[in-house]
């Protein structure tokens, strides 16, 4: 099967919602729903599967930026339209940048409401969290609301900032076959068929990355233990 039938993504949103539910770590939400995404859409996780491979093969996100090297500065718009900068953002404290493929991926969804949970142990460390995203300023804006996300959601349009750091991936005919019951075009505003490789950086004060979480399997997120102990140490090394 190529497609996804109206059944199958009604079964898709409640294991979505069975495992956003499910206690338990990020890492094990995310498996659980890679699990059920398997055995409901098998086509597309097998699909999934020959891209990671694929780009390992390629060292894909493997020369974005290191712990000690300099995160490249940004200047991207808010879901409001308003141009916010790393530069801006450090001057109150270390940042977790953090790269999402979409409103629409539910490994994004699950990931982004582990991170608004953890937002007062990670405001405790004197952390902040910034979204960049390759869709357009009315899904970003989407995306915050939905999540109720209380950091600045970033438009990367056409993925600028991505190439930057090496971090943009073609998804391929195979993938784009299978996800064709997502307006990506749309949400783009393009149909490059390209997304980021969804990483994270935590970035001190001084700019420089002291930490970072760069996986080409999208199934897989830093998780928020990690994440704020990353922060607490950025803070503490400024």
């Amino acid at each position: 099967m190529t497609s996804l039938s109206p059944a199958d993504a009604e079964r898709l949103r409640q294991a979505f919602l069975r495992c956003r539910e499910m206690e338990g770590t990020l890492g094990e939400q995310l498996r659980a729903y890679a699990e059920a995404g398997h055995e409901i859409f098998p086509a597309y996780g097998a699909a999934v599967d020959r891209l990671v491979a694929r780009l390992n093969e390629n060292g894909g996100g493997e020369n974005a930026p290191r712990p000690g090297e300099a995160m490249p500065p940004f200047l991207l718009p808010d879901e409001t339209g308003r141009l916010v900068s790393l530069a801006s953002l450090l001057v109150q404290g270390p940042v977790a940048v953090m790269f999402y493929r979409g409103h629409w991926c539910p490994y994004c969804r699950l990931n982004v409401r582990a991170v608004v949970q953890a937002m007062d142990r990670i405001r405790a460390v004197g952390g902040q969290v910034v979204a960049i995203m390759p869709e357009t300023q009315a899904y970003a804006e989407k995306f915050k609301a939905e999540g109720a996300v209380p950091f600045p959601v970033l438009t990367d349009l056409d993925n600028g900032y991505a190439l930057s750091l090496n971090l943009a991936i073609w998804l391929g005919a195979e993938i784009q076959l299978l996800l064709a019951h997502q307006d990506l075009a749309n949400f783009h505003g393009n149909d490059g068929w390209v997304l980021p490789i969804p990483a994270t950086f935590v970035v001190g004060r001084d700019g420089l990355v002291k930490a970072r979480f760069v996986d080409p399997d999208f199934r897989k997120r830093m998780e928020i233990d990690d994440l704020v102990a990353a922060l607490n140490y950025a803070g503490r090394s400024a």
